[in-house]
């Protein structure tokens, strides 16, 4: 290796980030911002999330792709498995933030307190008095799927309210402890009408893609909360919303969607869904705010996350977080 580590960010962060970054970095790392490419491209380390292939072909040192946020998009992992001397990381900066949002989907919808606080907001106390507007997470069961940085946060925190934790992981014997029990993906229909609150960190893959379809919807108990702060596509759509306007579950906690602005225009006015989640009083509704890219302590998490990938490897060391592209995370 050289004595200069040549990095290059695909997308510059704010000033205030850079500098932030740049004082937790070895001297030995060398950067480079987009967009665009510099004059003579010579990075060994891209810093990308959905890169472009002439930024994957432009060095011909290229050998590591940092994703800088937890997960694999498809078309990254498409174009990655035809180079397979790239190396690719992911970094896990906004577990915190996630599993607190997962934690107040959770609450909200179990609590009712959408509806609840729209009716008070009218003057009407009426919620008070009616019965069935809320349910207690106390001694229930919490069935966390995907037991990862995020899954285990989750997990903590509902232990604290006093449940019982089951998790389901693909590769159980890697799970550290924590939860009351640990399952193989094999076991999740079994599994499944067990919980009282179903909460989804899962990676999205090929694997997991509609993992919770309508007979897994179904095996769910009619007081079931469901959360997901994965990704939409992991929970079959129609058979989701299908459970909720029939309540056939309880309610849902929905952070993660399935159609999304392509554009800042179309922030304003672009449904989530095809389906009118909208309309429903025992949905709580979140434009995916679980990676709090706004929050600036998220941010700075962001970039000590990166400076360790970048410091480990201008010290010769394995960088942290490998993705398997045949895994998908």
């Amino acid at each position: 290796m050289s004595d200069r580590l040549s990095v290059h960010m695909q997308q510059r962060p704010e000033a205030w980030a850079e500098q932030y970054l740049r004082d937790l970095l070895d001297a030995r790392v060398s950067l480079t911002f987009g967009p665009g490419l510099p004059d003579r491209p010579t990075y060994e380390i891209l810093i990308a999330g959905l890169p472009a292939e002439r930024e994957l072909d432009a060095s011909p040192r290229l050998r590591a792709l940092i994703i800088p946020w937890a997960g694999l998009p498809q078309a990254t992992a498409r174009a990655l498995s035809s180079r397979p001397n790239i190396g690719v990381h992911n970094i896990h900066h906004n577990a915190a933030p996630a599993a607190e949002l997962a934690v107040a989907l959770m609450l909200a919808a179990a609590k009712s307190l959408v509806p609840v606080d729209r009716r008070l907001r009218r003057s009407d106390w009426s919620p008070r008095y009616e019965p069935d507007m809320s349910v207690t997470l106390y001694g229930k069961t919490a069935l966390v799927l995907g037991y990862g940085a995020i899954g285990r946060r989750v997990g903590a925190a509902c232990r604290g309210l006093g449940m019982s934790v089951v998790a389901v992981r693909k590769h159980p014997e890697r799970t550290p402890a924590g939860p009351d029990e640990i399952l193989p993906a094999g076991a999740l229909a079994e599994a499944l009408p067990r919980a009282d609150v179903l909460l989804i960190a899962l990676p999205h893959t090929g694997a997991t893609r509609g993992l919770i379809g309508e007979a897994e919807i179904g095996a769910l108990g009619e007081d079931c909360v469901l959360v997901n702060v994965a990704r939409g596509p992991v929970v079959d759509e129609e058979a989701l919303y299908r459970a909720l306007e029939s309540r056939s579950i309880r309610a849902a906690g929905l952070d993660v969607w399935y159609a999304y602005p392509s554009s800042e225009e179309e922030r304003t006015c672009t449904p989530p869904s095809r389906f009118p989640f909208g309309d429903l009083d025992n949905v709580v509704l979140s434009p995916h705010r679980a990676g709090a890219f706004a929050v600036r302590e998220v941010e700075e998490a962001r970039m000590a996350a990166l400076a360790e990938l970048l410091n480990a490897a201008a010290s010769g060391q394995p960088m942290p977080h490998p993705v398997d592209l045949l895994e998908g995370y």
